[in-house]
């Protein structure tokens, strides 16, 4: 156990260092950064296992960070570990640093997830720690003993996605998952007893969690208070650290700059910065540096952890020798390649609701990829994911042999749980709820694509006709928002979202086939649930690897081209038939996959809606869904709801609203008669 003088010292250099980055950014976070140093500094000094030569081991403790503006207190942390230089320090959230203002996943350099949005960062660690208990049934204790830890703050308590993540790891008696709570009453804009006055320590006891209540900036209680937590046999553990905000920080005056709201969001400035760095030991004009015992405390660390990594990893070979065949899987599940699947198992029906088709290829990954988890937001006999419970059992506490994660009516949650288990490794994660309610999930669709999170998105009732359930049920804007999302490129040039509608149950097979073979982002199918007429007879289904294809009328010179995705591709065959007997030439494209689509060779793009070709659209969301194939302008026509939809059986809906063949006969004649004039 190390000297407490000199873990205090080691604290103060975490704050120095925090307050540092923040003066020369001239912007940033430092009060919070300066409260929690001192739990980070005995977490990481002492008790988080990690190989100091190998930041990627599966054996690996995780840290989760929640508050992502508590950036300068990991970054400092991590440099003590060696994961960053001072230099990299410097340049705090400049151009190009390697130190942004909120930490970006890079599991190189210690950080385990990207962090921002208060709240995603626990439920990801809560993820995380489900993915960790699931392994380990289908390996070994010996090769899943490490812990998830989680760094919380009074904002992500606050956030509603905090109650699903309390409810849910309470629920499953997570003992792997420790959350350390930053609780020092301030946040950035006002005192936290103006907007809560809950006993949060009652209600996570209610939730199930074990609750441990310290000084957050005492050392020997937060040892104790790990050391309880490393114990706990059966349920999650909170930690509610009472910290100061701002701890060690004075006034241009010299007074205590403590419990001060303006630390929480602004740079000390001046003197309160000069006179700060000096009251915790260090040197305004050169603040930059690590002390001389606070490098030996971290280099003591580094050797006892290669004797504890040692013994693991020698453990690990042992099993290995004991288990090829389970050790063979775990090297495949681990290296986030896509799993191999006989698709030729999956037996679809004509004329189904894609829904359905979609549950007859989760039913036969059920089979064959025994590392997948599903998930639904309480509606897996509606959205059809129990096409996968099926073949497996839920989640429960004490036993996850199962593979299926009953999340309750938490779509949120249920997201950032689900990129967890994937930011964990060794899982695949998918989730089904209602594409209404992909409303609720954005801001962790939004993280998935930062962090370039291969989880499998699955949104059931893709249009107005739900029906029944009227307007409030209706996706009407959803698919124009996800589109526009799969228009926008992340950091390594990939498409944020790769997006799916499949036309009928052939086509479903066919993008469930590419969202699991793509291993570079996270994937989304748009599913329907009435049945769908399938599509002609002799369709090249594997056209849909291509994003868009012709399904009707390729040899023809046509004089419109009609394009649509989903149910609406049946409605324009329909529509077509007229349209010929009428003797004009058609040509119809199903387009599941506009990012697909856009991947593909400009001379492939330009065969299929050449340039100087009118195209009419059909969608059941907003117009401007098509607009980005259909083109704007007089040779183009989009039709697409103008408002919200209406409560009715779907097929009137379908007559009232115009989606019948009858009306893209009508639409088409009138749109080539206009581009005439």
């Amino acid at each position: 156990m190390n000297d407490i003088k000199i873990m205090n010292h080691a604290a103060d250099n975490i704050r120095i260092l925090s307050a540092a980055m923040v003066e020369k950014a001239n912007s940033g976070h430092p009060g919070g950064a300066m409260g929690g140093a001192d739990f980070i500094n005995v977490l990481f000094s002492e008790f988080l296992i990690y190989d100091p030569k190998d930041p990627t081991w599966t054996g690996r403790d995780r840290f989760f960070l929640d508050p992502g503006h508590m950036s300068p207190m990991l970054y400092a942390g991590l440099t003590l570990r060696g994961f960053f230089t001072l230099d990299d320090l410097k340049q705090f959230r400049q151009w190009g640093s390697v130190t942004p203002g909120h930490p970006e996943l890079d599991i190189y350099r210690g950080i385990e997830n990207s962090s921002g949005p208060l709240g995603q960062g626990h439920a990801m660690a809560a993820g995380a720690a489900v993915a960790e208990k699931f392994l380990e049934a289908r390996l070994s204790k010996t090769m899943m003993q490490h812990k998830i830890y989680a760094y919380i703050s009074d904002g992500g308590i606050q956030e509603e996605i905090s109650q699903g993540v309390g409810r849910i790891v309470g629920n499953l008696g997570l003992n792997n998952l420790i959350m350390f709570y930053d609780s020092n009453d301030i946040q950035l804009s006002t005192e936290c007893g103006v907007v809560i006055s809950e006993n949060t320590e009652m209600k996570y006891k209610a939730w199930g969690w074990n609750v441990i209540t310290i000084n957050g900036n005492d050392v020997s209680e937060i040892r104790q208070a790990l050391n309880a937590a490393i114990k706990e046999e059966d349920r999650p553990t909170l930690i509610i650290g009472k910290t100061i905000m701002g701890k060690g920080a004075l006034k241009e005056d010299g007074s205590s700059y403590e419990r001060n709201i303006k630390t929480h969001g602004a740079p000390l400035g001046g003197n309160a910065y000069t006179n700060t760095i000096k009251n915790l030991g260090g040197n305004p004009e050169d603040a930059f540096i690590i002390f001389e015992d606070v490098k030996t405390l971290y280099s003591k660390r580094e050797e006892e952890l290669n004797n504890i990594v040692h013994k693991r990893r020698t453990a690990e070979e042992e099993w290995k020798k004991a288990n090829p065949e389970k050790a063979t899987l775990m090297s495949k599940w681990f290296s986030g390649e896509a799993p191999e699947i006989d698709w030729s198992k999956v037996n679809q029906k004509e004329g189904v609701a894609t829904r359905v088709a979609s549950a007859e290829c989760l039913s036969v990954l059920a089979e064959q990829v025994p590392n997948m988890i599903c998930a639904s937001a309480d509606l897996s006999n509606s959205d059809k994911t129990d096409g996968f419970l099926k073949k497996t059992k839920s989640l429960v506490r004490k036993d996850f042999s199962g593979a299926f994660f009953q999340a309750g009516v938490a779509e949120l949650t249920m997201a950032d749980m689900c990129i967890g288990m994937m930011l964990h490794g060794g899982v695949i994660a998918a989730m089904g709820t209602f594409f209404v309610f992909s409303d609720y999930m954005k801001p962790a669709i939004r993280m998935a694509a930062l962090m370039q999170t291969p989880v499998k998105f699955i949104w059931s009732h893709d249009a107005f006709r739900v029906g029944e359930d009227g307007p409030t049920h209706e996706p009407v804007e959803q698919e124009a928002q996800i589109r526009l999302m799969e228009k926008l490129k992340n950091h390594s040039g990939k498409d944020s979202v790769r997006v799916f509608r499949p036309a009928d149950s052939h086509e479903t097979t066919i993008c469930w086939k590419l969202a699991m073979a793509n291993t570079a982002t996270p994937s989304a199918l748009i599913l329907s649930r009435q049945g769908i007429e399938n599509l002609p007879e002799g369709n090249d289904y594997e056209q849909v690897t291509k994003g868009a294809y012709i399904i009707k009328g390729s040899d023809e010179n046509p004089d419109v081209i009609l394009v649509a995705s989903g149910s609406e591709v049946s409605t324009l065959i329909s529509g077509s038939e007229l349209l010929r007997k009428d003797g004009v030439k058609v040509r119809i494209v199903s387009a599941p996959s506009e990012g697909l689509f856009r991947e593909q060779s400009k001379e492939y793009q330009n065969k299929v809606l050449p340039y100087n070709v009118k195209k009419f659209g059909l969608t059941a969301g907003l117009p401007v869904t098509l607009e980005g194939l259909v083109g704007i302008g007089p040779y183009s026509k989009v039709v697409g709801l103008q408002s919200f939809g209406f409560s009715a059986p779907y097929k009137v809906l379908d007559e009232k609203l115009g989606y019948t063949g009858k009306n893209v006969y009508e639409q088409v004649k009138s749109f080539l008669t206009e581009s005439l004039e």
